[in-house]
């Protein structure tokens, strides 16, 4: 088994909010990362596909087409946007980097047709990171 990764790069603003909860709550809960306005991220994702090399090519996955997928069906939506408020996948989720990762999986994973989606990692600050690998 052979793993290959992606990496890639965006920035977004988010909310961590439950409007089920009240603002005592939520602040409680996730301290200044409540902030009414949002605050900012510089994210990384790590995006790893898992198989053997076709034997014709030698890839799992040709890393340029990988590239491609990451781009159109997560990065082109979520950079330089608010998550909770410009990205339809994430309406009505609290935009934890645990959720992220999910919502970046469902995006990609119906478009990997070489090798299997392994996991989706993402990067919320230099030591902040969670690993998504499916459910």
């Amino acid at each position: 088994m052979i793993f290959v990764t992606r990496r890639a790069h965006f920035s977004a603003a988010h909310r961590l909010y439950n409007p089920n909860l009240s603002e005592e709550k939520n602040y409680e809960l996730f301290d200044q990362c409540t902030n009414p306005h949002g605050h900012g991220h510089n994210y990384f994702i790590e995006v790893t596909i898992a198989g053997t090399p076709n034997p014709e090519t030698g890839y799992v996955i040709d890393l340029k087409k990988l590239k491609k997928i990451i781009n159109k069906h997560f990065i082109d939506k979520v950079d330089h946007k608010h998550l909770n408020i410009d990205v339809d996948f994430l309406n009505d989720i609290i935009p934890t980097a645990e959720n992220i990762a999910i919502a970046c999986w469902q995006q990609l994973q119906p478009h990997i047709h070489d090798g299997t989606l392994y996991s989706v990692k993402l990067f919320e600050t230099e030591n902040n990171f969670v690993e998504y690998r499916g459910e």
